[in-house]
């Protein structure tokens, strides 16, 4: 399936747990056809009994249910709630499993994309996993984070990209056999023109896009004239990245990056404050944004291009893990999201000076000379981990009996 922009799409943006949580789950509860969703994370908590709840809702009004999880993100959900959505004739596929003892460190080329498509017609794309952590009650651990709902025709490019991802990852099928059809082949959806936004379905996988999404950055950054916001959770991009922003910022863009002031893990911050001093060189201005965990990833160059989804700008969503962005190109979403970063910049993030980095020049000369060799290379490096063809198994409350690690490859369904 080709990359390609497609015109008439109406795109809102949700922001965090209170805005994405009712409005995903009303639309998965009425669906009437079909639901595929693929998450990173899926925990049994609140909000995930309330997803499992608008699942079986779904296969109530005789919708086909098909839902993936990634067996990392994903590790512990009990038998009762895979038994109750079974039974009800959803389909559960879990993302490369792993016996329990090696799970925990299996942690490369993970499927990290978080996606929603319900009867051909509207889809969820964005960073926002299911669990309580995206909602504010949650505590001072709370993510701040993105999805958008999507109607129009750019929906039909992500359903049948999810629903090939399950017939690809069907653990039955051989090298030497043809890919067989999928349920979307077998039922094919036109959603209407319903606004005026252009968008792009864009991916990263471990095979024929690797650098897509990378490379729509890095052109969106090439071509900026007057500003580029990016506001990213873990920010720790290639050279050419790096030098892509700084030379936007040379030729006069205001160039602006949002990143952890208040981190889930002190290592993401660490890394990314290693790069300060060279941006900061260069004139990108920089913000920490400090209220709770930055999870976001989203970015916008000048007036009306525009871009939310899973993937970070780092060596594990950029070179590894399996993501998925929607490329917008509307000046009414590109006005939202900004409104929506200025606000977090006014009032929720500090500014980085110079004058706030406490590290001597020698210090910074001996750090850039192993750093920045590293930058340029890590892609490279990267691929030479192994780039197996990751399976999806399907789950059956009865292979998961009594916390037992038990997957049967032959149970596909």
């Amino acid at each position: 399936m080709k990359q390609r922009w497609t015109s008439g799409n109406k795109i809102t943006l949700l922001e965090n747990g209170e805005q994405f949580f009712p409005r995903v789950f009303e639309v998965i509860a009425a669906a009437r056809q079909e639901v595929v969703l693929e998450t990173f994370i899926l925990y049994e908590d609140k909000v995930g009994k309330a997803l499992h709840s608008a699942l079986l809702a779904a296969a109530a009004n005789g919708a086909r249910v098909d839902v993936t999880v990634d067996a990392f993100g994903s590790p512990d959900l009990s038998d009762e709630y895979i038994a109750s959505l079974t039974s009800a004739g959803v389909k559960i596929h879990v993302f490369d499993p792993a016996p329990k003892l090696f799970r925990r460190i299996n942690y490369f080329r993970r499927m990290h994309r978080k996606i929603v498509v319900v009867d051909g017609v509207r889809a969820f794309v964005g960073g926002i996993n299911y669990s309580a952590d995206h909602l504010g009650d949650f505590g001072p651990e709370a993510k701040q984070d993105y999805a958008i709902e999507i109607e129009g025709p750019i929906v039909g490019q992500i359903r049948k990209f999810a629903y090939d991802a399950i017939v690809e990852g069907n653990p039955d099928r051989r090298w030497y056999q043809r890919r067989p059809k999928s349920f979307a082949d077998a039922v094919p959806k036109s959603p209407p023109v319903t606004g005026t936004a252009d968008a792009m379905f864009v991916w990263r996988d471990n095979h024929h896009h690797r650098r897509d999404i990378e490379r729509h950055y890095r052109v969106a950054i090439r071509l900026a004239r007057r500003r580029v916001i990016i506001a990213n959770a873990y920010f720790f991009p290639g050279y050419a990245f790096l030098r892509e922003l700084r030379k936007a910022a040379r030729r006069g863009v205001e160039v602006t990056l949002i990143l952890q002031g208040n981190p889930d893990m002190r290592i993401v911050q660490i890394a990314a404050a290693m790069l300060y001093h060279h941006l900061l060189r260069a004139g990108v201005r920089i913000y920490e944004y400090c209220d709770r965990p930055l999870h976001g990833k989203v970015a916008l160059v000048d007036d009306e291009w525009a871009t939310v989804g899973s993937s970070n700008l780092d060596p594990l969503s950029l070179t590894l893990n399996l993501e998925a962005n929607v490329m917008i190109r509307d000046r009414t979403f590109n006005r939202q999201l900004a409104d929506n970063l200025q606000n977090l910049m006014q009032n929720s993030c500090k500014r980085i000076e110079a004058a706030d980095l406490q590290e001597s020049s020698a210090l910074r000369q001996v750090r850039s000379f192993f750093l920045f060799p590293l930058l340029r290379r890590f892609p490279a490096w990267a691929g030479w981990l192994p780039a197996h063809a990751p399976k999806l198994t399907p789950l059956r409350a009865a292979q998961i009996r009594n916390g037992a690690d038990r997957l049967d490859e032959k149970a596909w369904s």
